[in-house]
């Protein structure tokens, strides 16, 4: 099935109901450009019926992207009978996870599933790629059912445990710190876990704007609205992808919590 178009419009008539007639026009221009709702919809018709990893490599060819890899053979072999958790760094937000699911949905035949917040089952073509996770509201007690069957299946599972893109602070374009889900999982499937990380970064903006956010106490992560805006500044660049040995489930002992060694294991991503 074809992606549907993008249309802010619609998407806020739908969400604010009879308070929509309130919303500017200037505003709603404002959000179509940020959003790059035309490119996106161009981008959308070209791919057409387009799912899963052939989606990927569409977008990642619009995107015109790239990717310098390093430590392939650090990878697990294509006919390796187990399942493998791979957990990276998440400086863009956009395209470090599309340009991922490309790489390893090519190595292993398509058997790769994100764990992803739930906005993206939005885009049909990623659709069937992604486990669409809501931590809160209605559907947030779904949230470990969720995990455990993706960690159960018979796919390989990419995360990005910090859940939200880097951030910068003092200078440093860092993560924030990584949940502890992926440990705990991969020690209860038996998955070793491969750590990658993926160089690049967005614009000042974008890092200003999240920062005065916190610093502001807005809950909202008004940095998110920009992504789309971000992937598209970063088009046409080279990006370099880092894949580091994998880390045996065993290691994730009692020694430390689970908390511990995802700051470990986020430690080893960025030492690669």
């Amino acid at each position: 099935m074809a992606q549907q178009p993008l249309d802010i419009r619609s998407i806020i008539r739908s969400k604010a109901g009879n308070k929509a007639r309130f919303v500017p026009g200037f505003l709603i221009a404002y959000l179509e450009r940020i959003a790059h709702q035309r490119e996106l919809n161009e981008f959308f018709e070209q791919a057409g019926d387009l799912e899963g990893v052939p989606w990927l490599d569409a977008a990642v060819k619009f995107a015109g992207v790239t990717v310098e890899r390093f430590g392939e053979d650090n990878l697990p072999a294509p006919d390796d009978p187990r399942r493998y958790t791979f957990v990276s760094n998440h400086p863009l937000g956009g395209i470090d996870g599309i340009t991922l699911g490309s790489i390893l949905g090519h190595r292993y035949d398509g058997h790769i599933r994100y764990l992803v917040n739930d906005l993206l089952m939005n885009l049909q073509g990623l659709a069937p790629l992604c486990v669409g996770v809501n931590k809160f509201g209605a559907q947030g007690h779904d949230f470990a059912r969720k995990v455990s069957e993706a960690f159960s299946s018979d796919n390989h599972i990419i995360m990005f445990p910090a859940d939200l893109c880097s951030r910068k602070q003092g200078g440093v374009i860092r993560d924030v710190d990584w949940k502890k889900t992926f440990i705990q999982k991969s020690v209860e499937t038996r998955r070793d876990v491969v750590p990658i990380h993926f160089g690049g970064q967005n614009s000042d903006f974008f890092y200003n704007l999240a920062n005065w956010s916190k610093r502001l106490g807005i809950k909202f992560n008004i940095a998110m609205l920009y992504l789309a805006d971000e992937t598209f500044k970063n088009r046409g660049k080279t990006f370099t992808v880092k894949f580091g040995k994998p880390i045996p489930w065993e290691t994730f002992d009692k020694s430390r919590t689970a908390r511990e060694w995802a700051a470990y294991v986020r430690q080893q991503v960025y030492e690669l």
